[in-house]
């Protein structure tokens, strides 16, 4: 069982920047492909970025390439959201979520293990 802890979330203005971090428990991490995913209230769990289990391929949604940027640190059983640029559309719970894939998936059923989420709240 993989446990998945994230942190980071908070509010901030439009334009601003937020690094998100998900700690992973299990010690064979790097097996695991990790996604971000987000809800926002009222709406579906929608895919925003996932990364590969060497790090190597990334894939992110149309609404958040080049203003977000996953990453992963193997050796720390973490990985990261970095976003740029928010704006108040970014609202909402992100989850991080594992799958034991070398690529990482774009939808929410494939994966097997789920953080709590963390809150972003961007004000405008």
């Amino acid at each position: 069982q993989v446990q998945l802890v994230e942190s980071g979330g908070g509010l901030v203005q439009a334009g601003g920047s937020l690094r998100l971090s998900c700690a992973a428990s299990e010690r064979t991490f790097s097996s695991y492909a990790m996604g971000w995913f987000r809800q926002a209230p009222g709406k579906e769990r929608e895919f925003v970025a996932g990364i590969g289990w060497s790090g190597g391929k990334t894939a992110y949604a149309d609404s958040v390439k080049g203003r977000f940027t996953i990453s992963r640190d193997n050796a720390k059983n973490t990985v990261y959201l970095q976003m740029n640029s928010l704006n108040p559309e970014d609202t909402a719970v992100y989850y991080c979520a594992a799958v034991r894939r070398v690529l990482a998936p774009t939808t929410a059923q494939n994966y097997d293990y789920w953080g709590q989420g963390t809150q972003v709240t961007v004000s405008s």
